[in-house]
């Protein structure tokens, strides 16, 4: 954004975010604009992967801010159209902000975004932007890779997702919960991977790897308490397989974020990671969205600064 010029702003709103409560605060977000003398465009996404298009038009349009309206999947979205965006170009970083108003708002929590519309659009208009790092994930149904905000899920927290989405009447951190405690009584064999870190090679059976740029997963899940969103590494835990009562017990921990702790949990931190399945196969979601299901390899790394987000 180069100083001294008129700002357009772009908010991309998913209409059925937050149950489709996001569609209902239009008015509201329309009357902050113009009461506040802003240029702006409200664009509603029609269908998955529609905010990818919208966000990797507008990001190459000089002095817009595009904004992500919705919940994790929104921002996901926006996060990958901007980077296609910026992809090959040596200008000014698309800038971004958010109005947290879906479901699950890990990302917005990770970049210590209030989940409060009013103080969310009080961002908008007063915030200065920052670096923010993007993580990339290459392999199963995304070889070409798909970028990230807050983390990727392996084992047990993929698969625990994958039963939350199915979860229609019930939502946010309480489908996690019922999602883990179902995956749980399923209790599936682990694969036996080795993980190549910027600190060495890791060789293990593990219940689950979370890979983290922000902090929290499935709006109960502290996996990375520390994680910062600007510093070039992932912040990244790996708690091996076990008997039921001592991986129950670990998912206890990680509600707390107190799992460094455990003699069960691996934690450390890479700006690249390299997995392989020896035997068995990779569930993997990247943001809550689903990366593969029984995948073998993957290639994840941190773009430092990649993108710039209003704080």
């Amino acid at each position: 954004m180069r100083e001294g010029t008129m700002k357009r702003y772009i908010v991309i709103l998913n209409p059925i975010a937050g149950k489709g409560h996001a569609e209902k605060r239009i008015p509201e977000i329309e009357a902050f604009f113009r009461t506040n003398g802003l240029e702006f465009e409200i664009v509603l996404t029609e269908r998955p992967g529609h905010a990818i298009l919208l966000a990797e038009h507008y990001g190459s349009v000089p002095d817009v801010v595009v904004i992500a309206a919705g919940g994790d999947g929104t921002c996901n979205e926006i996060i990958n159209g901007l980077m296609l965006a910026s992809a090959g170009t040596a200008g000014e970083k698309p800038v971004f902000g958010v109005l947290a108003i879906g479901r699950g708002n890990d990302f917005a929590y990770g970049a210590e975004i209030p989940t409060g519309l009013g103080e969310d659009l009080l961002r908008i208009r007063d915030g200065r932007p920052r670096t923010l790092d993007v993580g990339e994930v290459k392999g199963g149904d995304y070889p070409n890779g798909r970028f990230f905000g807050n983390g990727v899920g392996i084992g047990f927290d993929a698969i625990v997702g994958f039963e939350a989405a199915h979860m229609n009447h019930v939502h946010g951190g309480s489908a996690y919960i019922l999602g883990a405690l179902k995956t749980l009584i399923k209790y599936p064999a682990a694969p036996r991977l080795e993980i190549e870190t910027s600190e060495g090679t890791i060789r293990i059976e593990p219940a689950l790897v979370s890979i983290m740029n922000g902090r929290r997963m499935g709006g109960t899940f502290f996996m990375a308490p520390n994680g910062i969103m600007n510093d070039g590494l992932f912040d990244y835990c790996i708690t091996k397989q076990g008997k039921r009562g001592q991986l129950l017990s670990a998912m206890m921990a990680y509600t707390k974020g107190t799992q460094a702790g455990r003699s069960d949990t691996l934690t450390g931190r890479s700006d690249r990671l390299v997995i392989h399945a020896v035997s068995g196969t990779l569930a993997v979601h990247a943001d809550g969205e689903t990366v593969c299901e029984a995948g073998t390899h993957l290639e994840i790394c941190n773009h430092k600064h990649a993108l710039m987000i209003l704080e």
